[in-house]
């Protein structure tokens, strides 16, 4: 009979011992779950601290009428008037930078132009004309290595010529974010020259090409040797373009009108001096 109760008061001590346990674990703290969240925590806390809302510089509204440097350029190459050697389109973007220049895009130029603001007080407009294929390989890697932005021009009918630019190789430049893309008709013909049908299937189809191949909205155009007239301006605007360069020497002003904005001719062999003259202008 001892024995028999000694080993169930035996049961009862383990049963109480078990027991005990199971509530004890259950209403301990959680050592390694709390601390494994609190890490999530401050991991989301650091996260989040290293996101930076950079706002944008409001722009400059101007008190007179903005005069817009438009840099002209063709080639970057030798040979010709049209032609700029690489060394010298090199050292002239090297300038730009040196001297804290902004280097337009298409769109801001259109935003200065039609708003008279600017983002900062020194800015500069960079077009080629013709869409060479040097301005890939002489011309792009200054614009990489300064940090600068170009615009060029494109003749939609002239990429498959071996000396112009492909559609792929627009895409790759592209897609570097320093060069953008605008018209300069499909055949590069003296518009002025043209009926009004002939020059709307000019400036409608290139406009379609570039919008389509190049997946953008094209608002500005570049008349092929500058040419152009009353009906040239009527049909660019109706074609759905912003503004339309010219071979004009001068700074563009909008008093010129939208559709007639000057340009400042870059030539072989000039100095820096001569470059920085060039551009230099005062908007207060």
């Amino acid at each position: 009979m001892k024995r028999k109760w000694w080993l169930l008061g035996g049961c009862l001590v383990l049963i109480a011992l078990l027991g005990g346990g199971f509530v004890w674990s259950q209403s301990r703290p959680n050592t390694v779950s709390r601390p494994a969240r609190h890490n999530r925590v401050q991991t989301q806390d650091a996260e989040s601290t290293e996101v930076k809302v950079v706002k944008a510089k409001p722009w400059i509204k101007l008190k007179q009428p903005l005069k817009l440097p438009i840099l002209m350029y063709h080639s970057i190459s030798s040979g010709n008037q049209l032609r700029v050697p690489k060394k010298q389109f090199a050292s002239e973007m090297a300038y730009l930078k040196q001297h804290h220049y902004r280097t337009l895009t298409t769109t801001e130029a259109i935003r200065a132009l039609t708003t008279n603001t600017v983002p900062q007080k020194k800015v500069v407009w960079i077009t080629l004309d013709d869409a060479y294929k040097d301005n890939l390989t002489n011309g792009l890697p200054a614009l990489q290595k300064y940090n600068l932005h170009a615009t060029i021009n494109v003749i939609t009918g002239f990429t498959h010529k071996h000396n112009h630019l492909s559609l792929a190789e627009m895409k790759r430049m592209k897609a570097t974010g320093h060069v953008d893309f605008a018209s300069h008709t499909v055949q590069h013909l003296n518009l002025d020259e043209l009926s009004a049908t002939q020059q709307k299937q000019e400036l409608v189809n290139s406009k379609k090409w570039l919008d389509t191949h190049l997946a953008q909205h094209t608002r500005m155009l570049c008349y092929p040797a500058g040419r152009a007239n009353a009906t040239t301006h009527r049909l660019a605007k109706q074609s759905g373009y912003t503004l339309a360069l010219t071979t004009q020497e001068g700074m563009a002003t909008l008093k010129q009108g939208r559709y007639n904005l000057s340009r400042l001719r870059v030539t072989p062999g000039m100095s820096t001096a001569t470059f920085a003259s060039l551009i230099t202008v005062t908007n207060r």
